[in-house]
C-alpha cells in the first residue's frame, strides 16, 4: 500500500475527477447498457460540491476522490473513485476505514449507492454496509455507526 492523504477538493478539481469517474464507471455502466460518454461526466459536474469532497493523493499524485455529504439522517458517501491503476492495493479500503472511523466517532449513519453487479459492493460489505434497497440499476446500502 502507498502513502496517502486526503486534501479538500477545489473548484479546479472538477474535470480531473469527472474524467476519473468516466474511467471507473464505464465497465459497469456499459454492462448495464447505460454508458453515455457525455452524461457520465456531466452528472458529476452538475453535482460537484467542493465543500464535501476530498481528493485522494497517493505518493504525491492524484489517486481519486471521495465525498461525505451531510443529509437529514446521516451522511451520503459519494463520488468514491480510485484510479484503476491503484485499485486492489488496499488504498480504497484504507480511505474508507478512515472516513468511517470519523463517522463512527460522531455516531453518524452513512448511506451510499453502488451500481448493480459492481465489485465495489464487496468492499462496502466488508466494512459493514448492508443492502437497504435495490432496483435494476442501483443498490442502496447503509452502515450504522459501530
Amino acid at each position: 500500500m502507498t502513502e496517502w492523504i486526503l486534501r479538500p477538493a477545489e473548484p479546479g478539481d472538477v474535470e480531473v475527477i469527472a474524467e476519473l469517474r468516466a474511467r471507473v464507471m464505464r465497465p459497469d455502466l456499459e454492462r448495464l447498457g447505460r454508458f453515455d460518454e457525455h452524461r457520465v461526466r456531466q452528472r458529476f459536474r452538475d453535482s460537484f460540491v467542493p465543500q464535501y469532497m476530498s481528493v485522494i493523493v497517493a505518493d504525491g499524485t492524484f489517486a481519486g476522490s471521495v465525498a461525505l455529504r451531510p443529509a437529514e439522517d446521516g451522511h451520503w458517501l459519494e463520488h468514491f473513485f480510485i484510479d484503476p491503476e491503484l485499485q486492489g492495493r488496499g488504498l480504497g479500503t484504507a480511505v474508507l476505514r478512515t472516513l468511517l472511523e470519523q463517522t463512527d466517532a460522531e455516531g453518524i449513519l452513512v448511506r451510499l449507492n453502488v451500481l448493480q453487479g459492481s465489485a465495489a459492493q464487496r468492499l462496502y460489505e466488508r466494512v459493514g454496509f448492508t443492502v437497504e434497497s435495490q432496483d435494476p440499476v442501483d443498490v442502496f446500502m447503509v452502515r450504522k455507526p459501530s
